[in-house]
């Protein structure tokens, strides 16, 4: 009897930090694999940052660019087996407006077999905030004298090799693909793994590798997708392929891939779950297994795309996309397993108590923020407390008038007017006594976003006193900063650079 081998696939998880406020935000995932001549085990660790959650400064050159921190630590009990620290640098950009990227990161490091406890541990070099952690159960289990398997890793794509570098196999660049979730727009999946010691079974026989999709509720072949191809015997076997997912309905489903020799029989299988979002094709696989969990409990189709649009401030642009096309399409399972699959990538230990924490943020920005046909969470002061959270302090203005003279500019400025003979003087002298009126506006103030520096601004303005506010301006990294927004809170009535007083409310934070 032939002996079946199962593969062992690591988990593609969420680095998030723990504050009230979003955080460097990354995609975490790793592979194991085996050199055979050496017999000697490896691991490869993958970071896809989001650049858009990081702080970008400028260098020399006028270019800006991030840096993240980044510690890896793999432990055996006490005992450290291997640590390394070190920096990754974003691709540098002319202007903060060009951010909307992601970048990968891979390492790669030996590692004897054993069970390890994977530390990751990720911060923003240019902020002062805490680092964002995950631990995860890392097993390496190679064995010399029989056939495995490798970790299957996805790629985004696979090109020839010009100069080689870390993302160099086989004469091929392979950069990983570190997220479970496939949109729409990608239409195919590329994968990599190798085989290891085939030859101690088919000896020198030709044997086959099989790659197919199945539903993850039912086991399911999804039928069309397949790729069957002959591979000649050796020790080490390096498989590439790619599925089209053109076809494939939203669902949650398994690749599986197959080593079968001549007679057909398994001889060693693999399997690796993922998330499909396809709302253009209809039907789809048995996703109905997510009503059990806790988005279960929501059923009413327009609560649950609210629930959806409100993730827009927090979410990717992958996620972003997905989430528009499922709120156009008719359906609560499959928006019930994209909110599941949201959050339990960002907490896997309770994704429930971190949905019902973003929950509170929507309730309340429903309830504060909602503007007659406009959604509290599509309003600026929403956007802004979902993806921040509440502030420390606000300041609350309806008909503010400033009371205290001015910068001294502008006092003299009236002198000068006035000596001039200019007709305009005598209101700009009342101006420099306090007379100022100020539009409706709010200021909030964050003590510490996690992303940026202490003490963080945002003064939103009722510009036709309709009770709709906007974001007027802020000293935020990638929020809106307007030269001479104070002029236009109050009309005009200051001088261009002149500071008034709600500047320097601004400027202190209250």
């Amino acid at each position: 009897m032939k002996k079946l081998f199962f593969l062992s696939l690591a988990c593609m998880m969420v680095l998030t930090g723990m504050g009230r406020a979003q955080s460097i935000r990354a995609m975490f995932s790793y592979s194991t694999f085996w050199i055979a001549g050496e017999n000697k085990p490896y691991v490869e660790t993958y970071l896809s940052f989001d650049a858009w959650t990081m702080h970008f400064e400028e260098l020399p050159s006028g270019a800006l660019q991030a840096r993240a921190e980044v510690m890896v630590v793999a432990r055996q009990g006490e005992s450290i087996s291997f640590a390394k620290r070190y920096e990754v640098a974003s691709p540098t950009v002319g202007s903060l407006d060009e951010v909307d990227f992601s970048f990968i990161d891979m390492q790669r490091f030996s590692l004897p077999n054993g069970i390890y406890d994977l530390e990751i541990s990720v911060k923003d070099k240019y902020v002062d905030s805490a680092a964002s952690r995950l631990t995860e159960k890392l097993i390496v289990a190679y064995d010399a004298q029989r056939p495995q398997l490798s970790s299957v890793q996805l790629m985004s794509a696979a090109t020839p090799t010009l100069n080689e570098n870390v993302f160099s196999r086989g004469g091929y660049d392979m950069e990983p693909y570190v997220s479970d979730f496939f949109p729409e727009q990608v239409e195919e999946m590329h994968y990599y793994y190798e085989i290891y010691n085939i030859e101690r079974e088919v000896g020198l026989e030709a044997f086959l590798t099989v790659a197919y999709i199945e539903e993850r509720a039912t086991g399911t072949r999804f039928s069309g997708v397949q790729n069957v191809v002959r591979r000649e015997s050796a020790s080490t076997v390096p498989v590439y392929g790619t599925l089209d997912l053109s076809a494939l309905p939203s669902g949650s489903y398994n690749l599986v891939v197959e080593v079968r020799n001549r007679d057909n029989q398994l001889l060693l299988y693999g399997r690796l779950p993922f998330f499909r979002s396809n709302p253009s094709v209809e039907g789809g696989s048995d996703i109905s297994d997510f009503a059990t969990t806790f988005m279960g409990k929501y059923t009413d189709e327009n609560e649950l795309n609210l629930y959806l649009e409100s993730l827009y401030p927090i979410a990717s642009n992958q996620e972003r996309s997905v989430a528009m096309g499922l709120i156009e399409r008719r359906g609560i399972e499959e928006k019930q397993a994209f909110l599941y699959h949201f959050w339990q990538k960002r907490s896997a230990l309770d994704p429930e108590g971190e949905w019902l924490k973003y929950k509170e943020r929507v309730d309340y920005v429903q309830a504060t923020f909602s503007y007659m046909n406009t959604k509290g969470i599509n309003t600026d002061r929403g956007r802004v407390y979902l993806q921040y959270g509440p502030p420390d302090f606000v300041r609350d203005e309806k008909n503010y008038v400033s009371v205290k003279y001015l910068h001294t500019t502008h006092t003299s400025l009236a002198n000068t007017m006035q000596q001039e003979g200019n007709a305009e003087s005598d209101m700009f002298a009342k101006q420099a006594q306090g007379q100022i009126f100020y539009l409706p506006y709010q200021l909030w103030r964050y003590n510490k976003l996690a992303t940026d520096d202490p003490n963080r601004v945002f003064l939103f303005w009722d510009e036709h006193r309709s009770g709709l506010y906007r974001l007027l301006n802020s000293n935020a990294r990638g929020e809106v900063q307007e030269t001479g927004w104070e002029r236009r809170l109050c009309r005009n009535q200051l001088p261009e650079d002149v500071v008034g007083e709600v500047g320097e409310q601004f400027n202190r934070g209250y």
